[in-house]
């Protein structure tokens, strides 16, 4: 099994988050290949691709699907960054512990906001869009009702809490099982579409240069057809930081997270491209893409039977990425409960002393996809405002946090043993910012997200009023924000530090 028992605990993983002025409190059992595949399953080639492969190929033809390994690129430039900074505090909350001990509590806050939003919405945007109407086609219900639509996202968004309540052990175990399904289900499914296609066993209206083609719709400019085009790299290259924010059930953290974030981009990155390759040059024509999106191409290859079954692995493969993005929302409500920046922390940051799992933060977090569910459903535009918000979110996340390196990167030193940028870190570092930059003008274009634009600017109201009134109070009584850590910023711990810091 992939999932290391509880009493392989390192002593020095402990040590680690007592250092940091916490107790170990999560049960610490999650081996590299459990990180690479949270990682790997928040990322999800299978739900991205499957959610908005026809949205690109309808804006700027095939062509788009080349925009993936530039976005690939610039995705694995940020990873770097966040790798390096795993190793350095390796706690729950990634995010928001990076961004509140290298800059401060406040700026901690709205990356911990930001990723709340994220992870509120995400999983709705996934469970409502994709989960449940390919889980209708693989049932074979057809013409199925909004409200059917609804129940069967909820029941799977129930389902995927529940692992979660039950052990991290579960929902690693299912994890495991799902992205090598994943990958073994999406990738055999491109190459024997592509040889079918070689082999000419159907009609198909195009040949190898239909991969090169390229249009825009009336009334749109090439750039902003582009723009729209993009959303299926930047919407489905994100998340690979979810490794980081379990890092407290990791075991031997300081090592494992960089190889799993960095080799969860990579493989994503080349399986993907592999998958839309295959994809994109089985589309036998525009009619069929358009009459039934991806399952449509599937079954005019491969018949209706062996259809279904492969959009059967990829609907297994998003319920363990809902069962993944579960536990980070989690933790992310846990960590920051725990140093008292949320409203009812007292609750929230509480770890049932059975299950070893933050019930209560899962139970909020599950409040929330709840909610969001039910608003995309009542929402005009469900896929602008749940994909355009989701696809926006983590780029301000990864903008803060690159910055929050970039201020204090000169005062960071190497762990033993662990990876570091070294002499690279000021290049990486500006790069990934550029890039990031670049992505986040690219999002705010499309007016099919303007009203995702508007949720967002909703929310960080909302985490400004709190900040405003709740937090900032708490703060300057000292009775919120991250523990001052036994160590100093250069890594060393005890007095050593403590000298070292005056």
């Amino acid at each position: 099994m992939t999932v290391s028992e509880p009493q392989e605990l390192p002593a020095e993983d402990e040590r680690t988050v007592n250092a940091y002025g916490y107790k170990q409190e999560l049960s610490r059992s999650l081996s590299w290949f459990s990180l690479f595949s949270v990682s790997f399953s928040v990322m999800s080639i299978a739900t991205g691709i499957f959610l908005n492969f026809t949205f690109g190929i309808t804006h700027l033809g095939p062509v788009s699907i080349w925009i993936w390994p530039v976005v690939g690129v610039g995705q694995l430039l940020v990873a770097l960054v966040l790798a390096e900074l795993g190793t350095r505090i390796p706690l729950a909350g990634a995010g928001y512990q990076w961004g509140a001990r290298l800059v401060g509590p406040g700026y901690g806050w709205f990356i911990g906001a930001l990723g709340i939003l994220y992870a509120a919405v995400g999983v709705p945007g996934i469970v409502y869009l994709a989960v449940a109407p390919l889980t209708e086609y693989v049932l074979g219900i057809d013409g199925a009702s909004s409200r059917l639509t609804l129940f069967i996202a909820l029941l799977v968004l129930t389902a995927a809490y529940l692992v979660n309540i039950i052990s991290v052990q579960l929902a690693a175990r299912i994890n495991n099982i799902a992205v090598l399904a994943e990958i073994i289900g999406t990738v055999v499914l491109a190459l024997l579409l592509f040889f079918l296609w070689v082999a000419g066993t159907e009609e198909s209206d195009h040949g190898i240069g239909y991969l090169f083609e390229y249009h825009h719709l009336p009334g749109q400019s090439y750039w902003y057809a582009i723009a729209l085009a993009s959303l299926v790299g930047v919407y489905t290259l994100a998340g690979f930081e979810a490794a980081a924010d379990v890092a407290e059930e990791a075991v031997d953290a300081k090592r494992s997270l960089p190889r799993a974030i960095l080799g969860s981009v990579v493989v994503s990155v080349v399986l993907g491209m592999l998958v839309l390759i295959g994809f994109t040059i089985a589309i036998p024509s525009d009619e069929v893409l358009a009459a039934g999106g991806l399952p449509a191409v599937f079954q005019y290859w491969l018949g209706e039977g062996l259809a279904r079954t492969f959009v059967g692995v990829v609907v297994f493969a998003m319920f363990a990425l809902m069962v993944v993005s579960a536990a980070v929302i989690a933790r992310l409500l846990f960590a920051m409960a725990r140093d008292n920046m949320l409203p009812g922390s007292a609750l929230l940051r509480r770890v049932n002393s059975t299950t070893r799992t933050p019930i209560p933060a899962l139970l909020s977090g599950y409040v929330l996809n709840l909610a969001v569910v039910t608003f995309g459903y009542n929402s005009s535009n469900a896929f602008g405002t749940l994909v355009g918000a989701t696809a926006v979110l983590p780029y301000l996340v990864y903008l803060l946090i690159v910055l929050a390196y970039g201020v204090r990167r000169r005062r960071l030193e190497a762990v033993q043993g662990a990876f570091a940028l070294g002499r690279f870190a000021g290049p990486v570092f500006g790069a990934s910012l550029v890039y990031l930059i670049a992505v986040i003008l690219t999002l705010t274009l499309p007016q099919e997200f303007r009203s995702a634009n508007y949720y967002v600017l909703g929310g960080l109201a909302l985490a400004a009023v709190w900040w405003l009134v709740g937090l900032r109070p708490r703060l300057a009584r000292g009775e919120a924000g991250a523990p001052a850590p036994d160590h100093d910023s250069h890594g060393r711990t005890g007095p050593a530090a403590q000298e070292a810091e005056q």
